[in-house]
């Protein structure tokens, strides 16, 4: 009994946190358009534990998701690029994240007003990083046809 407890006691712990390695996993997906969108389900994600993070009152933590919210931003940016196909031909997957990115900065908006405005730093990193990406899709996808 005590054993199991001992065994039991990280996992409670650890709560409903994504694993550390889940951005290293959804890298090695060889289709982009499928790491794109795993990407941007694991950027919702890491805003959702910011969130539970700042509740508790884990500033490290908070940023620490933050930070995670962006790399995967990033990493969905980058595997739409990796497609190799022009957005305003082939908009599907491009519109995809520029709707998502755009409820992520909304999310994040919001997110920050709830913060105190001592605490604001760090999210406002993390939505002139989202707006950036979310402007270069939305550029691609309204650009010129060739």
């Amino acid at each position: 009994m005590k054993r199991a407890l001992l065994l039991l006691v990280p996992l409670l712990l650890m709560g409903d946190k994504p694993p550390a390695g889940e951005l290293a996993r959804i890298q090695s997906e060889p289709h982009p358009d499928k790491r794109a969108r795993e990407a941007l389900d694991h950027a919702e994600e890491a805003l959702k534990e910011a969130r539970k993070a700042y509740a508790k009152g884990d500033g490290a933590e908070t940023a620490a998701r933050l930070e995670e919210l962006e790399q995967s931003v990033e990493l969905a940016d980058s595997s739409l690029k990796d497609t190799h196909k022009n957005p305003s031909r082939s908009p599907k997957h491009f519109k995809e994240a520029e709707l998502r990115t755009r409820g992520l900065l909304r999310r994040l908006d919001g997110f920050r007003d709830e913060m105190s405005v001592a605490d604001r730093a760090v999210v406002e990193r993390a939505i002139s990083a989202v707006q950036k990406i979310h402007d270069d899709l939305l550029d691609s996808i309204m650009g010129k046809r060739k």
